[in-house]
């Protein structure tokens, strides 16, 4: 954590961290409200049963049956960030740490910060985390805490279709990222002969998930370099590199 609060803006960086729950909580008492789809991620179940059962389940439906499992899915996510031992990485709405625990074991000296705004779903990273340079903080994927550059990999798998205005946490993501650095994303795409108002007009209606179209994220990059978009079912995943400085 020593190391995590090095990478914060000054005016961030808490005088006296509180880190008793083993995470940073920046986000403290703060009205928790949100979408269904939101409450669920901070329910006290969801976060038990997420790794082994919700996850894999949801992965299924949402890039059906002939689509990456949850371990391609692992892999899928260190091709794009190619991490190096000695990296800093960011997992923006890690969770429960599962991929976040992937990322240490490649940056090796390197750190890894997992970011989420639900607590139970951190105090389940916390509890299954045996690697030592891994750290975790509860924030606001909008609102990063972080200095300009500070990642040489940023990572967002499952996460972006649940935040409210999406396109500012991609805009925080893409400030932290260091030129050069790798940026590996994972939502929802648009596929039906239904245009996509009117897909996510229902679908966020029924559950708060947002149908993003199939080229919304890839716009959203612009100025980025090597953008590529592999989608399966109503999945996407779309990686690319910052421009070097």
């Amino acid at each position: 954590m020593e190391q995590a609060l090095e990478l914060f803006e000054s005016h961030r960086r808490p005088a006296e961290p509180e880190l008793h729950r083993g995470y940073l909580d920046l986000l403290g008492a703060a009205k928790a409200g949100g979408n269904a789809a939101q409450r669920l991620m901070r329910s006290r179940a969801v976060p038990l049963i997420y790794q082994r059962f919700w996850r894999p389940v949801a992965g299924r439906l949402l890039m059906g049956l002939t689509g990456p499992g949850t371990e391609e899915e692992h892999r899928i996510a260190l091709a794009m960030l190619a991490i190096s031992p000695g990296d800093r990485v960011l997992d923006v709405a890690c969770g429960p740490g599962n991929f976040s625990r992937d990322f240490a074991l490649e940056a090796g000296t390197g750190l890894v910060v997992g970011v989420d705004s639900s607590e139970t779903m951190l105090g389940v990273a916390v509890r299954d985390n045996p690697m030592g340079n891994l750290a975790y903080v509860r924030g606001d994927a909008r609102n990063l805490p972080f200095r300009d550059g500070s990642f040489d990999a940023v990572c967002c798998f499952a996460a972006l279709y649940l935040i409210e205005e999406p396109m500012l946490a991609v805009e925080e993501m893409a400030r932290v990222l260091a030129p050069g650095g790798r940026l590996a994303l994972m939502s929802s795409c648009n596929r039906g002969p239904v245009p996509t108002s009117m897909a996510n007009s229902v679908v966020r209606g029924l559950s708060g998930v947002r149908v993003f179209g199939r080229d919304e994220l890839v716009r959203a990059l612009d100025g980025f370099e090597a953008v590529e978009q592999r989608i399966s079912g109503l999945a996407q995943f779309v990686s690319a590199r910052k421009a070097a400085e």
